[in-house]
């Protein structure tokens, strides 16, 4: 059986402080950003995903955004070295969190450079953005991390957003979704489906045909919805004023075998 396990880490105190590079900073306010992790946490569990919180790192202002630190593809962590140096010291308690589900553990050395937000599996593919967080050492290094393993890594450019996954994410079926104007190069994707609202862009496969999205993507959702999917949706604005999605509160591991 497949594993429904999905990392999380609570907010830092300092999350007001968190990076923001393709936005204006906005206020957070962080009592309510609590309330909409705790939110977000409960979905998942609502949707049978056992959480396991990553011991928080209150110094680390984007720790929250837990999904940068690690790569999973089937049991193998790969542990990232984030591209900005502020965010590096999140890493040691996530490779203590998967060392201790029993994954095996790699790591991206320097020179490289590699955060999570710029993967995404689609099966066996990888797409792997290459924009301001990811270096091309840091793709390579996940190239002969995984390619033994059976993936097929593929190379996008990223210059619109923070990450690959800020442009786009994929439905149950494989086809890619995203607004086209946050995209350096759709035609990469064999199958894409343009959306409407920006934050649409982005879904967590919950399992069958169910899509944690965001509050912000009401008509996307409705589009999605359409098509047979079941939208489930959190409100999480005070992340996304720092970039932040639906997919970077969490690293969903689906394929550990007790």
């Amino acid at each position: 059986m497949p594993s429904k396990k999905a990392l999380v880490r609570r907010p830092s105190p300092r999350l007001a402080e968190g990076l923001v590079t393709h936005v204006e900073r906005e206020e957070i306010d962080a009592g309510l950003a609590v309330e909409q992790w705790e939110a977000y946490v409960e979905a998942l569990r609502t949707h049978g995903w056992e959480t396991i919180e990553v011991e928080p790192a209150d110094d680390c202002p984007d720790s929250v955004f837990v999904e940068d630190t690690v790569v999973m593809y089937k049991n193998v962590a790969l542990i990232t070295r984030p591209g900005a140096d502020s965010r590096r010291d999140e890493t040691a308690a996530v490779e203590e969190a998967v060392a201790g589900l029993g994954c095996s553990v790699n790591w991206i050395w320097e020179p490289g450079t590699l955060e999570g937000g710029d993967v995404l599996k689609i099966g066996d593919t990888v797409y792997v953005g290459r924009g301001g967080r990811t270096n091309a050492a840091g793709v390579r290094q996940l190239r002969a991390a995984f390619e033994p393993l059976g993936a097929r890594v593929v190379s996008v450019p990223v210059s619109k957003v923070l990450h690959l996954k800020s442009a786009v994410t994929a439905l149950p079926d494989g086809t890619v979704i995203g607004k086209i104007p946050k995209m350096d190069a759709p035609s990469l994707f064999a199958r894409f489906l343009p959306v409407p609202e920006e934050s649409g862009s982005h879904v967590v496969l919950l399992g069958g045909d169910k899509l944690l999205m965001a509050a912000s993507a009401p008509k996307t959702a409705e589009l999605f919805a359409d098509f047979g999917y079941e939208p489930v949706v959190v409100d999480i604005s005070e992340f996304e004023k720092l970039e932040g999605c639906v997919t970077c509160l969490s690293v969903r591991l689906r394929e550990l075998y007790a």
